[in-house]
């Protein structure tokens, strides 16, 4: 069975996996590069910004679900580093931690739009390799350890407005749309504002901010 993961600890995982493979000479991360890699504005979808303290709390939580974990990197190392161990816990090689990681990072995708962002991480021969990636994902695996667990991935079926099928991972279920024209939904804000409370109250911050700021420049104007 695989423990449902909170959206801070996917965009952690996530962030992990990808330094993992695209700049191993800064991996393991320390907590600040970890930061700086769940808020950045590229390969990410959504972009979010989020504190240290949310960033250590998703850290632990994958910690306690055996898919990361802090390391020192010498006797006298003070700064504190980490690492997923995915590859380990979920019996994944390089071919799978890539799409898992693009899906965590970026939402459900078409199985070319996975080979395209996904051969940053890892190269693959075609479009039927990473769709029989993406069946073997998508199946249980039973024995001992690390080589039982469940599916990671699940195919969407096209809906109205869509030429193909799409991707998502299950390791949080509800944490993109499955398809674009849920984006802007009621339903989906309602479920991302339970999810992530501080981010409803940052927005309404900005809000109010923005409200102050148009009614100094209506002054502004209607005294000249």
């Amino acid at each position: 069975m695989l423990q449902t993961l909170t959206p801070d600890e996917c965009r952690a995982l996530g962030t992990l996996i990808e330094k993992a493979l695209t700049t191993p000479a800064q991996y393991p991360l320390s907590l600040n590069g970890l930061i700086v890699g769940i808020n950045q504005k590229s390969n990410r979808d959504p972009v979010i910004e989020i504190d240290e303290a949310r960033v250590l709390r998703a850290v632990d939580g994958l910690a306690a679900k055996s898919l990361a974990r802090a390391v020192s990197m010498s006797s006298g190392a003070r700064v504190e580093k980490f690492r997923h161990i995915a590859n380990e816990s979920l019996g994944l090689r390089a071919p799978e931690l890539s799409i898992l990681c693009e899906l965590l990072l970026r939402g459900p995708q078409t199985t070319g739009e996975l080979r395209s962002r996904a051969s940053r991480m890892h190269h693959y021969e075609s479009m039927e390799t990473v769709e029989n990636i993406l069946q073997s994902m998508s199946t249980a695996v039973e024995g001992d350890g690390a080589a039982s667990r469940g599916p990671l991935v699940r195919e969407i079926p096209a809906v109205a407005g869509e030429r193909t099928t799409r991707w998502m991972q299950l390791l949080h279920p509800t944490l993109h749309p499955l398809h674009i024209s849920e984006a802007s939904s009621p339903a989906t804000f309602t479920a991302r504002a339970v999810a992530e409370p501080s981010e409803i109250a940052a927005l309404t911050t900005r809000v109010s901010e923005l409200e102050r700021v148009v009614e100094e420049l209506k002054r502004a104007i209607e005294s000249r």
